[in-house]
């Protein structure tokens, strides 16, 4: 604190001894810090934050109740928000996974905004296959309750609609839409009734 970092309650905070907290970091309450955790300069974390082995980029935002694990990188100004899960993942400058979202051996650009509720599925169904990465690309915008079943790329500048669940790679620039569609049976609840 001495040299220059906030710690805004070191009763509720703990820290292990092998973190690096660079100046004008700014550390929230019931946050833990643990392993090589490195958090640079300007950042802010939690409060209710846990990172394990993690490195936060300067100026980086890690909300209330994100979980970082071992091998994530979130860069400069990048954003991990509230209720948000990465493992061994990098997050590229100015990139945000704002809220609610799990991303697991992500590659993820500059600049790309992950909607609420994004999943990384990273797991193949067969037994003893390793896991798989999703990438990413740059100024990727992704809509809410997106999956991705690795291993997929998502090229630069690319959107994908709501509700997708993202199988194939996506060219760049391109709009993928990977769900069911909406059928209304009118009258149905009406008709049930009746039976």
């Amino acid at each position: 604190m001495l040299a220059g970092v906030t710690i805004v309650d070191p009763k509720t905070t703990w820290i292990e001894a092998e973190v690096e907290l660079e100046p004008d970091a700014t550390i929230h309450p019931f946050t833990v810090l643990s392993g090589k955790t490195k958090v640079g300069a300007g950042a802010v974390v939690g409060p209710h934050a846990v990172a394990v082995d993690a490195v936060i980029g300067p100026e980086a935002t890690v909300g209330p109740f994100c979980y970082l694990r071992p091998g994530t990188v979130l860069e400069a100004r990048a954003k991990a928000g509230t209720f948000v899960e990465i493992k061994n993942s990098h997050i590229g400058e100015g990139a945000k996974v704002p809220h609610l979202s799990y991303i697991g051996d992500a590659d993820v650009g500059e600049g790309t905004n992950i909607g609420a509720g994004n999943i990384t599925a990273n797991l193949p169904p067969h037994p003893g296959s390793p896991k798989q990465r999703t990438k990413i690309g740059r100024n990727v915008k992704t809509s809410v309750q997106t999956s991705f079943v690795a291993p997929v790329e998502i090229g630069d500048d690319a959107w994908t609609a709501a509700g997708s669940v993202i199988t194939k790679d996506v060219p760049p620039e391109s709009l993928a839409v990977a769900r069911a569609r909406q059928e209304n049976k009118e009258g149905y609840v009406r008709r049930r009734r009746h039976d």
